[in-house]
């Protein structure tokens, strides 16, 4: 059986909707669960203020952490940092906005793996999950966007990419350390989309469903788990079979 038991696991963005689902799965699994958000203050020992677009605010929430507890165990990145013209068409996209979405994404979990990557890497132990998506792994069926005003942001294509293959490199630094770095690639997770979309998706995806966020929560507990002691480097992608076909 999967347990957490009293392991400090750090969740950034845990006030979203995967973020919230991944501090409940381990708080269920008797972990203590550090949700880590820009919507927080520090109110309490479970909840902190994080912008994780300011590699200050990384650092002293990694600093508050291990003054409170001694050390990290977990860090789960599941921020989804972005701007606000985020799901401009590639045909209108700014350069800059192109720029600053690679930066304030990719970068800062490139940023706050490598410093608590170090916290670990000095206790000689610790599990660091980082969240893709199934397109860091293939190009997106547009077809799904039949009528409906969204559509598939290019930046979000490539963030997702670099993050798959920048965890395989931090898996293959760090290992021998005894610290183990995994990656996530959900589908497509329900969240009030429009119905075109979702009867688009539910038509292709195998298992005939959008994702929840409890789809993807068990998951990350497990490789943040001793169960998964021997995994490091692995993309595992939950999503319905959508990368089966």
């Amino acid at each position: 059986m999967i347990h957490l038991t009293d392991k400090i696991i750090v969740i950034t963005g845990g006030s979203g909707l995967i973020g919230r689902s991944i501090v409940r799965e381990v708080k269920n699994l008797n972990a203590i669960a550090i949700n880590a958000d820009l919507h927080n203050d520090d109110s309490d020992n479970h909840h902190y203020h994080l912008d994780i677009t300011s590699d200050e605010s990384i650092s002293a929430l990694i600093h508050k952490v291990v003054a409170k507890f001694g050390r990290i165990d977990g860090w789960v990145n599941s921020a989804y940092p972005r701007t606000r013209d985020w799901g401009t068409g590639m045909a209108d996209l700014s350069f800059e906005s192109w720029r600053k979405n690679v930066d304030w994404h990719m970068n800062s979990y490139f940023v706050s793996s490598k410093m608590v990557l170090d916290i670990m890497m000095n206790q000689e132990r610790g599990s660091l999950v980082n969240i893709s998506s199934i397109y860091g792994m293939v190009g997106p069926d547009f077809t799904v966007y039949d009528g409906t005003q969204m559509t598939m942001p290019v930046a979000y294509s490539a963030i997702k990419a670099g993050i798959i293959n920048m965890d395989r490199y931090l898996a293959s630094y760090y290992g021998k350390y005894n610290v183990r770095v995994n990656t996530i690639s959900p589908g497509g997770i329900f969240d009030n989309q429009p119905q075109p979309f979702l009867d688009n998706y539910n038509k292709k995806v195998p298992l005939k469903r959008m994702g929840k966020p409890e789809d993807i929560s068990p998951a990350i507990a497990f490789l943040l788990s001793d169960q998964a002691s021997y995994i490091t480097g692995h993309n595992l992608v939950v999503d319905g079979g959508w990368t089966a076909i």
